[in-house]
């Protein structure tokens, strides 16, 4: 049996699969192209170079056999001899292509399902890169479907033109989905695979929060409000930060809503979860006051280089600070950025009563001094034995009882001890084969050296080959926690401005730059006095 079709039933065809499959209909139109195409080849044979060609107007199908244009035939079905195809045109040259037209073909009940295939498979493909560009465009959106079905924990959702799945750890916990549940899940990822795209959706993401914030609440979506930080322990609590661009406007009372209505409807969505609004500052003491709510704060102290918190709170708000099994504590670290340790004020006091009996003692052995000498000292606020010998001899002559004699002498013997150091370090530092060169970089001490020496860093290219980190330690965040790793100068306090500008000097030691090289460009300087 003959299968065949007019023009118009074959336009026709192309418009409905189009406007069913969502896709360009020209696509659908190439994909007939190529079915005709190798359905000619059938017949005519696999070898030979069949060109298909339908008008998208009038539906018109026109069919030739290309010849490559050769010196010597070697293929017959798909190559002619210059001579013959100059028969045929004149203008003829190596290298082109002769077309020879065939007559309309009718196509056979095997070559018609064959037709069938090549279309089908032909649109699928189109259909999987429509899907692929829309929704990778629509990372970072919420979208709503329908439960398709649930599979080892893992829901399969209907958004309509496509499949997504919500992964089992992407599910709020305790969560559940039956068939036809309406769901809103948040677009993380979308990928290429094998069996066509796939598209993750989350409800515990971050973002999907701000994302119903947004909906919710005008001023964000206009960006008169601004979220800056959120941090979730999904289907139990939630902190969130924000700051309104007009001072006329309370951000935390605009997310809230009257009688809470917005903030109750994010609420709704998240199965419950509690959500604390805070007012973002980029005073991190101020934030992380606010952030640590419902518990008082009685003290915080900062380490920027570490990015580390340390805040200090009544006795009795220590649970409430912490929160369950750590929770406070550790979303207002996540919406920090920093690590934040918790002491009581009795722990804080304890601490530093250790600290200041280790000074006095420090100061006791090191300076040959009575223990009260040494406890007025560490109660002045003296921390190191280097403090006391490089600091003006005034400041330590101000101490009540003390007078410009005394200060001297607790000067020299401090001098006199950190010197043995010194030279105890320098006995090391030749044993571990630490070269005597290193000295002329500036900032580096006999104990730095011993430091590099034990960390392997024993010449001038060693110590121009080392990055800062590598010096001064780094941190990496993940799950919501920093993770601490040292450098070699850990016990040093040695920044990272330094620390790079020591490796430079190192750099320009062992000739692999110039000093050239470290000038600023003129630009740049004009843009320092510019800014200074």
């Amino acid at each position: 049996m003959a299968v065949s079709a007019n023009r118009l039933e074959l336009l026709q065809i192309a418009d409905a699969v189009a406007r069913e499959k969502s896709i360009d209909r020209m696509v659908v139109i190439e994909a007939m192209q190529d079915a005709m195409e190798k359905a000619a080849k059938g017949r005519y044979g696999a070898e030979t170079e069949i060109k298909v060609e339908i008008n998208p107007r009038s539906g018109e199908t026109r069919m030739w056999r290309l010849l490559e244009i050769v010196e010597t035939v070697e293929e017959t079905s798909r190559q002619i001899d210059l001579k013959h195809a100059q028969l045929k045109s004149p203008e003829a040259k190596v290298g082109d292509f002769l077309t020879e037209p065939l007559p309309p073909m009718e196509f056979g009940r095997i070559a018609a399902q064959s037709a069938k295939q090549v279309i089908v498979q032909k649109v699928r493909d189109a259909e999987r890169e429509r899907m692929y560009d829309e929704y990778f465009n629509r990372i970072g959106e919420i979208v709503n479907g329908s439960v398709k079905r649930v599979e080892y924990g893992n829901v399969i959702v209907d958004l309509g033109r496509g499949e997504a799945i919500i992964r089992r750890d992407e599910l709020i916990p305790r969560e559940m989905f039956r068939y036809g549940d309406r769901v809103r899940a948040y677009v993380y990822d979308v990928r290429r695979e094998q069996r066509g795209p796939q598209i993750f959706l989350s409800r515990t993401h971050p973002q999907f929060m701000a994302k119903l914030f947004m909906q919710e609440v005008p001023e964000i979506y206009d960006g008169v409000i601004t979220i800056r930080s959120i941090a979730r322990d999904p289907g139990s609590r939630a902190k969130i930060a924000v700051t309104s661009s007009d001072s006329s406007i309370d951000p935390v009372g605009a997310c809230v809503g009257m009688r809470g209505s917005r903030v109750q409807a994010v609420v709704g969505e998240l199965q419950g979860e509690k959500i604390d609004i805070i007012p973002w500052t980029d005073n991190i003491a101020d934030l992380v006051v606010s952030a640590l709510q419902p518990a008082d704060v009685a003290k915080v102290v900062l380490d920027e280089q570490a990015e580390r918190i340390e805040v200090v709170v009544p006795d009795e708000q220590l649970s409430l600070a912490i929160g369950r099994r750590g929770q406070n504590v550790r979303l207002a670290s996540q919406l920090i950025g920093w690590d934040i340790d918790i002491l009581t004020e009795q722990e804080e006091s304890e601490r530093r009563q250790k600290e200041f009996t280790e000074r006095s003692s420090l100061f006791m052995a090191a300076l040959d001094v009575d223990e009260m000498v040494a406890q007025l000292l560490a109660s002045e606020g003296f921390s190191s034995v280097e403090e006391l010998a490089y600091i003006d001899a005034n400041e330590i002559a101000s101490i009540d009882g003390f007078d410009e004699e005394t200060a001297g002498e607790i000067q020299n013997r401090a001098t006199e001890y950190l010197a043995a150091i010194d030279r105890a370090h320098d006995e090391e530092r030749k044993k571990l084969g630490v070269e005597d060169e290193l000295y002329e970089i500036a900032g580096l001490t006999a104990a730095m050296l011993v430091a590099l020496g034990k960390d392997g860093v024993k010449t001038v290219e060693d110590f121009a080959g080392c990055a800062a980190d590598d010096l001064i330690g780094w941190s990496e965040r993940k799950d919501g926690e920093t993770k601490r790793f040292e450098g070699t100068f850990k016990d040093f306090p040695v920044s990272r401005e330094e620390a790079e500008d020591m490796i430079m000097q190192a750099r320009v030691k062992a000739g692999w730059i110039n000093e050239e090289d470290l000038a600023p460009a003129e630009g740049d300087a004009l843009t320092q006095e510019a800014s200074a």
